[in-house]
């Protein structure tokens, strides 16, 4: 109801994280669903309308999503989704998607999130969150430790040539 990422996994499967509905889709190459992440609120439950984001935000929820972003996967199969814009977690499934695991809260201390957008793997298992509300990238192993962070918020050279076009006035 509102795509947010599609991603490719290595066997050629497709993910869908749909941050309207709640949930992250699998399909195979067919466009066959396999697996479903999440739940989508059913037209006939009582607020039903868009999620509201409360102050402090409400504990999250094993197996649910609250406005899920990204997806991504390590060489064993699991699979870590990026729960952004409200819960502001990590969730980690296994290949069957069996829940393994979440981390992470709202907040700007390591280790917390705000806004987790996108996520990626490297291929030592590091798990790479780019942190938008924080602006940074923070980098945890595959059980959630914090390892690092890697900040972008720093200016710019203003003698620095761009790569493509022309320097902006």
């Amino acid at each position: 109801s509102f795509a947010h990422s599609v991603k490719i996994d290595p066997h050629d499967n497709i993910w869908v994280a749909d941050k309207g509905s709640d949930m992250v889709i699998k399909f195979d190459p067919d466009g066959r669903v396999l697996m479903v992440f999440g739940r989508k609120q059913e037209a006939s439950d009582e607020g039903t309308e868009p999620l509201k984001h409360p102050k402090p935000p409400l504990p999250p929820v094993d197996g649910m999503f609250r406005q899920v972003t990204d997806m991504a996967w390590d060489a064993d199969g699991n699979t870590y989704i990026s729960d952004g814009y409200i819960n502001s977690r990590i969730a980690k499934v296994d290949k069957n998607g069996k829940w393994l695991k979440s981390w992470g809260e709202p907040g700007d201390q390591p280790g917390q999130l705000n806004t987790p957008h996108s996520i990626a793997v490297d291929a030592s298992g590091n798990i790479y969150v780019a942190d938008r509300g924080n602006r940074r990238i923070q980098v945890f192993d595959a059980n959630g430790k914090f390892l690092r962070q890697i900040v972008i918020d720093v200016p710019s050279d203003p003698n620095a040539m761009p790569a493509i076009g022309n320097k902006p006035e």
